[in-house]
């Protein structure tokens, strides 16, 4: 079951998240790791607290599947060029956004940020 609502707090996480994919995408775009890796399994706890923000859903598990899923879909997307075949310019936010390259390792980085998500809901954090 699904119901609208608003929390201040996952919107205040969210936007922290988002600032933190800001840095990593500007600041520490050098860094290897934390731009090919860590940008990745943070990506799907920004969507979490996103959905979290605007959404009562009872079953945490399966909000966290969903984004798994939709994670792989858009990075499925990636492997036939969607983001050119939409038009998108290249450097434009969202090419940057849709990205353009496939890889198996940021489907597992997908996973691990899905496996952290599990893990704090199991703890209650």
């Amino acid at each position: 079951m699904i119901k609208l609502t608003f929390s201040l707090k996952y919107f205040l996480l969210t936007i922290f998240i988002f600032f933190v994919e800001v840095l990593i995408a500007t600041v520490f775009k050098n860094i290897f790791f934390v731009r090919a890796y860590l940008g990745d399994v943070i990506v799907v706890m920004l969507l979490y607290t996103f959905f979290k923000s605007f959404l009562i859903i009872k079953n945490n598990q399966n909000l966290i599947l969903g984004i798994f899923i939709l994670s792989c879909v858009i990075e499925f997307a990636q492997y036939f060029n969607i983001a050119d075949k939409l038009g998108f310019q290249p450097g434009s936010i969202m090419y940057i956004v849709v990205g353009n390259s496939f890889s198996w390792i940021d489907i597992a980085c997908y996973a691990a940020g899905c496996l952290v998500l599990l893990a704090l809901n199991k703890i209650k954090l």
